[in-house]
């Protein structure tokens, strides 16, 4: 029996199929070689068709994530353009005051954005109870920092606005010295709490007393302030860039479709 197959029907050809011609199939009568001739032709790429067996390729990791915080829109109109170097000049102005304080709570304490940083602290220590008692304690510092910062990476990367992921790291920075004059309290506990507690509810006494550091206060402190203050001028160097990319694709608002 032969192994020959239609490539049509799919009829095995027979032994008793010799009196039939070899290239022509006994069941359907197509004929094997024009069949399978124009089936290629049919599959076969067009003339001018380029095609791409390479597999795609992405940048490295650090590249593309170097473009997420670099991207300017295509059109940005010149009113919301401007409206944005206001507010960038006046948030220098701002994080040049807080940064020449020092760890000064008569001057970080007394600002605006402490009253905006404080339900956030509060909010805090409710958030992580459920991990222990010095989570909870760490929790409202912790998430006072944490908040501006999960701002600027869903601006970043799911609202694609990079200069409004710059102004709320600049209120990152903020909080970080926002929190140091409470860090350089821990061993006086002379600071006045929320809800008047006493010395027992001194947050940064209670977590420097239970890692036994309270040596160690005046370097913690100074390392909050310091880390602030570099990610404030990190965020007006970033929000300044965006803004250079921005002006050259200014149009005007009533110009716009």
């Amino acid at each position: 029996m032969s192994s020959i197959i239609c490539p049509k029907c799919n009829y095995h050809r027979q032994a008793h199929d010799t009196q039939q011609h070899p290239d022509i199939c006994p069941r359907c009568g197509i004929v094997y070689s024009k069949f399978i001739a124009r089936q290629l032709e049919q599959n076969a790429p067009e003339e001018n068709e380029v095609v791409d067996d390479a597999p795609e390729t992405h940048p490295p990791l650090h590249q593309q994530l170097i473009a997420a915080f670099l991207q300017v829109p295509e059109k940005i109109s010149k009113e919301v353009f401007y409206a944005r170097l206001g507010l960038l000049i006046a948030l220098s102005v701002w994080g040049f005051y807080f940064i020449s304080a020092g760890v000064d709570w008569e001057k970080i304490g007394s600002s605006f954005m402490h009253n905006i940083n404080l339900p956030f602290h509060e909010f805090g220590h409710i958030l992580f109870v459920p991990l222990g008692e010095f989570m909870m304690i760490l929790g409202g510092s912790l998430f006072q920092v944490l908040l501006p910062l999960i701002l600027t990476l869903v601006f970043v990367f799911k609202q694609k606005d990079t200069f409004a992921g710059s102004i709320t790291l600049w209120w990152c920075g903020q909080s970080f010295i926002d929190v140091s004059p409470y860090i350089a309290d821990a061993e006086y506990r002379a600071l006045p709490l929320v809800g008047g507690g006493g010395e027992e509810s001194h947050d940064w006494g209670n977590l420097l007393t239970m890692l036994n550091a309270l040596e160690h206060t005046q370097a913690v402190a100074n390392t909050s302030f310091a880390l602030g203050t570099v990610i404030i001028i990190v965020a007006i160097l970033w929000g300044g860039w965006i803004l250079k990319s921005q002006k050259k694709n200014l149009v005007s608002m009533y110009d716009q479709p």
